[in-house]
């Protein structure tokens, strides 16, 4: 039986098909107004994500750091400039397996063995796709061959940048210090933003004012390929280039004062005490500062380490001496200024000084003693007992508090890191340090500069200037700076001063006393005879192993670690002052003898424009002997230091040094 096939309904059908295709429609609307929506999303709403992505695809930022700022004399000359060198530089992730690189790069480029282990201490702390700097100086033989054979070494780089020269070498070492490489603490304490720089100062000026010097890291907007190649600049944040430094040291004088110890080992600084502005200082035996820029070498460093001389040792602001009888003018200003004492107020200087109801005494510099003695005489001839006195009469107390008005026992603010206080002996002191009460012979032992004391060249000097001028001042290096590429010096203003004296008809008569010390029958006479200048002075010898009731001691005799270290203050010419000075001679016996005659070399380079001979100056006849502290004694705690080595030969200088006018440094170019 065959079966009928049902008939199409048309209707039925078309009303199926209709409401499938409008489904489809508003599936397909739905669609598109998704994907519109999503297109709106990632056009409009997502367009800064999204350029800013593709930017960085195509744009590398790429550091560029400035140049550092140099640093010039008072007469425009360079004593740290910026010369051009070659680095090399790795990046770890385009170089491929380390020890194959490293072994195939050594052919080509010599490395030294603490080159590569900082390259593989780097490696392991840092990103593998920043560069690491695996040799510092490249030759220009070294670059050449490398040239030839770069195809073999991707991600490896000759990177130009300016390395720190010290044209000068030792001459400067303790004052403007020097760079070296930076390391993982000083990136903590740069921050992120100074990443690309290589170098930081490490001591002296260039530690003090580093921030000024090394100026601001810019950046430029590099193209790159596909390949990380750079391609052009799209754009550019220009580095802040380092502040100049122009110093009020004068070279030739600086020079000078190297000269004029020949090979003794000491320090010395000469300041203008109108204006508080350091003129030279010195610290010997010194060292090349250049050797720490890109890293010094275990060989050179050991050297330094081991040599008992300690060249590395800042004797100007670290190091601390018993001032000695350089001290007994602001002592007898002191005297003057508290009213305890008139200028012809006289004392009997018998040899020896008696504490009542004691047998051990203190002694003078003349066996026989003095005489009546009154202040200007006591400063010209020494005289101790005229200085046990009046300590005593002034009590610790007071006597302590007009030497702090005097500035021991704290910082003279000079603009170098890490300058010591001293130490200014009183009772506070000796019971924290030795658990012991002060006596009156404590007393009688600091009033000639001996017992605890410590000072610093800076505080001597700074003191002794102030006589000079009637005013302290703040001792300071930078005269001006300039920054960037602009012309102009900004002068630097130093703290205020302030007077020495309440009354300057005292200070003249601690002056006229100074001067004296400098004529017939001043503990300076010889090391002033001849002079077409009028000079103010004091000498002193601070005693590291006491002598015996009158016994003479020759200090010649001693061991260098135990003779007296000799000391001369000064300042000239004594009616105008334009000059002072401070001079601490290690082991050099007494200060009449050698540390004044050393002075006299510096102020006759000054003052006279004429070059001391590089010889050491020993003992001139018919000086009075300037020993603080003879008497029965022991030992004066504090008085003592580290052992001194032979000493070390400083190169002679070769030029004159006349005073010349202020210069100002020329304009300069810097390559970023």
């Amino acid at each position: 039986m065959i079966q009928r096939r049902a008939s199409k309904n048309p209707h039925a059908e078309a009303e199926q098909f209709r409401r499938r295709a409008l489904l489809g429609f508003v599936v397909v609307a739905l669609c598109l107004i998704g994907l519109g929506g999503w297109y709106f999303k990632l056009q409009v709403i997502d367009h800064a994500e999204y350029a800013t992505r593709s930017e960085a695809n195509r744009i590398k930022p790429r550091p560029v750091v400035p140049g550092r700022g140099a640093i010039y004399d008072r007469k425009g000359r360079l004593l740290a400039e910026n010369v051009p060198a070659f680095r090399l530089d790795v990046t770890p992730d385009k170089a491929g397996e380390p020890q194959q690189l490293l072994a195939q790069l050594g052919q080509v480029i010599a490395l030294d063995p603490e080159d590569v282990e900082r390259f593989e201490a780097t490696r392991k702390a840092t990103r593998g796709f920043r560069p690491i700097t695996l040799k510092l100086r490249v030759s220009e033989e070294e670059m050449a061959r490398f040239a030839v054979d770069r195809w073999r070494f991707p991600g490896v780089e000759l990177v130009p940048y300016l390395t720190r020269r010290y044209p000068y070498g030792d001459l400067f070492a303790h004052t403007i210090g020097y760079v070296g490489r930076i390391d993982e603490k000083d990136l903590e304490t740069l921050g992120e933003g100074n990443a690309a720089l290589t170098h930081i100062g490490k001591t002296g000026l260039e530690r003090y004012y580093d921030e000024a010097l090394r100026g601001k890291v810019g950046y430029e907007k590099v193209e790159t390929n596909v390949e990380g190649r750079a391609l052009r600049v799209v754009g550019r944040v220009p580095a802040q280039a380092g502040t100049d430094l122009q110093l009020s040291i004068d070279l030739d004088l600086q020079k000078a004062m190297v000269a004029a110890f020949g090979e003794n080992e000491g320090s010395a600084i000469a300041v203008d005490p109108r204006t508080g502005e350091i003129l030279a200082m010195v610290s010997l035996p010194s060292y090349d500062p250049n050797l720490f820029v890109n890293g010094i070498s275990s060989k050179d460093f050991k050297a330094l380490n081991e040599n008992p001389s300690r060249p590395q040792f800042n004797r100007l602001v670290l190091g601390g001496v018993a001032p000695g009888s350089t001290l007994k003018p602001l002592i007898a200003l002191a005297g003057l200024d508290s009213g305890l004492r008139r200028p012809e107020d006289k004392v009997l200087s018998t040899g020896m000084f008696y504490l009542p109801g004691t047998r051990r005494g203190w002694g003078d510099s003349h066996r026989g003693g003095h005489g009546w003695t009154d202040l200007r005489k006591s400063i010209a001839q020494s005289v101790n007992t005229y200085y046990y006195r009046l300590a005593l009469d002034m009590g610790i107390e007071r006597f302590d508090d007009y030497m702090t008005r005097y500035g021991y026992g704290q910082p003279t603010g000079i603009d170098l890191t890490g300058e010591i206080v001293g130490i200014l002996p009183s009772p506070a002191f000796k019971m924290k340090q030795r658990k012991e009460r002060w006596y009156p012979g404590d007393t009688v032992n600091i009033s000639i500069g001996q017992g605890d004391w410590k000072v610093t060249p800076l505080q001597l000097v700074r003191g002794i200037a102030g006589i000079a001028d009637g005013q302290l001042r703040q001792p300071h290096l930078v005269r001006q700076t300039r920054v960037g590429f602009q012309d102009a010096w900004a002068p630097v203003v130093p703290k205020p001063a302030t007077p020495i004296s309440p009354n300057p008809a005292h200070v003249q008569v601690v002056r006229e006393g100074m001067m004296g010390t400098m004529q017939p029958g001043g503990t300076g006479f010889a090391m002033a005879r001849g002079a077409p200048y009028l000079m103010a002075g004091k000498t002193g010898t601070a005693q590291v192993a006491s002598r015996r009731g009158t016994a003479a001691v020759n200090p010649k005799s001693l061991p260098m670690h135990l003779r007296h270290r000799a000391l001369f203050v000064g300042f000239a010419p004594a009616e105008a002052p334009t000059i002072a000075v401070a001079v601490a001679v290690e082991g050099g016996g007494y200060g009449g003898s050698t540390a004044a005659p050393i002075a006299r070399k510096i102020l006759d380079a000054y003052l006279l424009g004429t070059m001391p001979e590089a010889e050491p100056l020993e003992g001139a006849g018919g000086v009075i002997e300037d020993v603080d502290g003879g008497g029965a004694v022991a030992p004066t705690p504090g008085a003592t230091g580290a052992p001194s080595a032979a000493p070390a030969t400083m190169p002679a200088a070769t030029s004159a040094a006349p005073a010349a006018p202020t210069a100002t440094p020329p304009a300069r170019e810097r390559t970023p």
